[in-house]
């Protein structure tokens, strides 16, 4: 039996490219449901993500980072975000402690400050990478620019955090839950997110083929799962799963670059997928990869469809 005080609903997490917004949404959730890197433009799908409180429930959507777009890939993106925004009760926009704000934030902020009537709260984020005293510099200029778009109301909420040292997470659970509807749960008790078993399996190998490439790679790659499906005359204690895939790039010094001399690269990139995917579905896993040329996927939309965009 809930509370008569019980919330529940849905909050988007936006900003630019690379802010911390999915390592935020894998702290509050408390396992990783987005993917994550040091690249930008790595998140391609809204990922839900559900916090379970004893005071409510909170359905995080992490969204592509808002950009302005190059390709047809971007426009879709920032329809994406766009779409998800119309839809959710409030807003996380964060805003990375440890770069001054740009013209970039202040596109998004000018944004956000059109939806009118959605509680935007402005997370902090990345605490840890810089001194006290620079957080504080930073909490006072993101709280700046709240009053310079949204008025004299400015921001519902401005917190700092740090997902990466889980410190404040439990703040920003609590902040943006006072900002949802009085509601019963939305989703079962345990369950962490929505989002279809391949789409998860697609992203964490994207993520792992992302570590330590070119920074054109990221935008040029696509991972769809052909198939899962469980091993025929397994025994019940033994399991193993098929999981087939196939990554698409735009040219061939691409397809050089996920594959490595030897192969040794697309193999180092199976065995951490494996892994991720083998704690993920709680069974072992054979990945079996293949890297495919789709050339200029991003701007064909035949192609972007059939890659799942």
């Amino acid at each position: 039996m809930t509370s008569p005080e019980y919330r529940a609903g849905f909050v988007s997490m936006v900003g630019r490219p690379n802010t911390g917004k999915s390592t935020l949404t894998n702290a509050l959730v408390g396992q990783k449901v987005a993917i994550t890197s040091a690249k930008p433009q790595t998140t391609r799908h809204t990922i839900r993500g559900i916090v379970h409180s004893e005071e409510g429930q909170l359905i995080l959507v992490d969204t592509p980072g808002l950009h302005r777009p190059r390709t047809l890939l971007g426009k879709r993106l920032n329809e994406l975000v766009a779409d998800t925004l119309a839809e959710v009760d409030a807003i996380g926009f964060c805003l990375p402690a440890n770069e001054k704000i740009g013209p970039g934030d202040r596109f998004i902020a000018k944004q956000l400050a059109e939806l009118r009537g959605k509680p935007v709260i402005a997370i902090v984020t990345k605490t840890d990478l810089v001194d006290r005293q620079a957080v504080a510099k930073q909490l006072l200029a993101v709280t700046a620019l709240g009053y310079d778009v949204m008025g004299e109301q400015g921001w519902a909420d401005v917190v700092p955090v740090s997902a990466v040292k889980d410190t404040q997470t439990e703040i920003v659970t609590s902040v943006l839950l006072k900002n949802m509807p009085l509601s019963p749960p939305l989703y079962p008790d345990g369950e962490l997110t929505d989002e279809p078993v391949a789409v998860m399996v697609a992203e964490l190998i994207r993520e792992a083929a992302l570590e330590g490439v070119r920074d054109e790679l990221p935008h040029s790659l696509a991972v769809v799962v052909d198939e899962i499906v469980e091993r025929e005359g397994r025994p019940e204690d033994r399991k193993l799963l098929d999981v087939r895939v196939n990554l698409y790039v735009e040219r061939s010094s691409q397809k050089a670059i996920i594959i490595g001399r030897g192969g040794e690269r697309l193999k180092a990139v199976g065995t951490t997928a494996r892994h991720s995917i083998e704690a993920l579905l709680g069974t072992r896993v054979y990945l079996d990869l293949h890297v495919k040329i789709a050339k200029d996927w991003q701007r064909d939309p035949k192609k972007l469809v059939r890659l799942g965009f």
